[in-house]
């Protein structure tokens, strides 16, 4: 397996692959809020904000991809609190290709990015019906930030943030 940055002509085949990762909750989260997941899948806000999108490659294919976004970025395309360390956003990992430690290495990838930088801390956020993401942020050490949780539809459904200190 092999990290690196994702080069500007594989933007599409990670925004299908993406949605392709998420389409399973589209029948456990109400209608709305999956045309907004959706909507954030396939935005262009990660490219439009310096962020960094990073691809697990194994034979030369994209089997997984994260966007880890700087600090002070927006983003999300809702308001959301500006955070002073970066935030890892959008994990997905091919159906194909899932139970490899993909998302895991590609979430160590992004905290040593952050490391390098100096950032106390890193972050990201998720929902509860993202169940296995939950477990796998909670294994590397991640723990929850309730303050900086939101809910972007009123819906019920709440994004929870997680953050991890790099120098505990």
């Amino acid at each position: 397996m092999k990290i690196r940055q994702a080069f500007a002509h594989e933007y599409e085949t990670i925004k299908k692959q993406r949605l392709a990762s998420y389409e399973p909750f589209s029948n456990v989260i109400p209608a709305g809020h999956w045309e907004i997941l959706k909507n954030t899948l396939t935005s262009e806000n990660a490219k439009n904000s310096g962020a960094k999108v990073f691809v697990s490659e194994i034979n030369e294919t994209i089997a997984g991809s994260v966007v880890l976004f700087p600090s002070q970025s927006k983003a999300y395309e809702w308001d959301t609190e500006a955070l002073e360390y970066p935030e890892i956003r959008m994990l997905a990992v091919d159906a194909n290709f899932r139970s490899n430690g993909i998302g895991k290495a590609l979430v160590e990838h992004c905290v040593a990015v952050a490391k390098e930088q100096g950032y106390p801390f890193i972050g990201l956020h998720t929902a509860h019906f993202m169940e296995s993401a939950m477990r796998l942020y909670k294994q590397l050490g991640f723990s929850r930030v309730p303050s900086l949780d939101f809910e972007p539809l009123d819906d019920g459904i709440i994004v929870k943030a997680f953050r991890l200190n790099l120098f505990p």
